[in-house]
């Protein structure tokens, strides 16, 4: 049998998403929670493994990660999801579970994730999202330029070789990915990056707002992005953003499969965010 589990998660405390030696990381946890509630099996078996839809990096967060994964038991959809929560870290929460056929695969079936970067610009921090939004220093009386940031997003839409915008410890086979969506939404403090596309390289969300930053600030006018995409260079792009502001908020897949739309009711965020264009 094959379930499928969307999660989320505070990825402050934790190395990323992969198992990792001596380090504690989401999956790690997510397999012990899995196996505690499954209970003892025959000696032949092996422990359940599961699969993601994205591997997220250190610090970075979940509001709609999916896995899936095999196992000879059967139990009802809310038992996986009762069950595996009562073996998990309160940082960590399975929010539905279901069962799928074979030929679901987290990673492979979906055709589209959709990230959210939630930055707050100002004086001094705010200590009551330490971790959970990015920061930039900014004096009070002064805010972003939006209008050239959103005419620098333009052309980043469709499909392009981003290489100028990928990690060296990218892993992906090729650095060609297509953006559907980029949308900027500035409630001063706060800033939220909206960036949807069918696929992501390495660190590619967070050097996409840290370019885009530069630009906000008036530090590179609105052209010099389509400069950098053109140039496949990432030393001509903006350092890598921080971590603590990410956060993969949904991942989708064909209706034929039924996956469930991620359940937003617990983050912090405003309610219409996720809505507005």
């Amino acid at each position: 049998m094959r379930i499928a589990l969307g999660l989320q998660y505070n990825g402050s405390a934790y190395s990323g998403w992969q198992i990792q030696p001596d380090l504690t990381t989401v999956q790690s946890c997510l397999e012990r929670a899995i196996n505690s509630f499954i209970g003892p099996r025959p000696l032949n078996s092996s422990p359940s493994k599961v699969t993601t839809a994205g591997r997220t990096d250190a610090g970075v967060h979940a509001l709609g990660q999916v896995v899936h994964f095999d196992v000879e038991v059967e139990r009802e959809e809310w038992s996986w999801v009762r069950g595996v929560n009562s073996f998990l870290p309160k940082d960590i929460v399975v929010n539905w579970a279901k069962i799928v056929p074979s030929e679901f695969h987290a990673r492979f079936s979906a055709f589209e994730r959709s990230y959210l970067y939630a930055l707050h610009a100002g004086p001094c921090r705010a200590p009551m999202v330490v971790s959970q939004a990015g920061y930039l220093i900014m004096p009070s009386n002064k805010w972003l330029d939006i209008s050239a940031m959103e005419s620098a997003a333009k052309c980043l839409i469709g499909q392009h070789d981003f290489s100028s915008f990928r990690s060296t410890e990218c892993q992906s086979k090729t650095p060609v990915k297509t953006l559907h969506e980029i949308t900027i939404i500035s409630r001063q403090p706060w800033l939220f990056f909206k960036i949807r596309g069918n696929a992501f390289l390495h660190h590619m969300v967070r050097n996409l707002v840290g370019s885009l930053l530069v630009v906000g600030q008036g530090r590179q006018p609105s052209d010099w992005m389509a400069r950098v995409l053109e140039a496949k260079n990432r030393n001509m792009a903006a350092p890598t953003f921080s971590p603590d502001g990410l956060y993969l908020i949904k991942v989708t897949y064909p209706e034929a499969f039924g996956i469930p739309d991620p359940w937003l009711g617990n983050s912090w965020f405003p309610g219409d965010l996720f809505n507005e264009k």
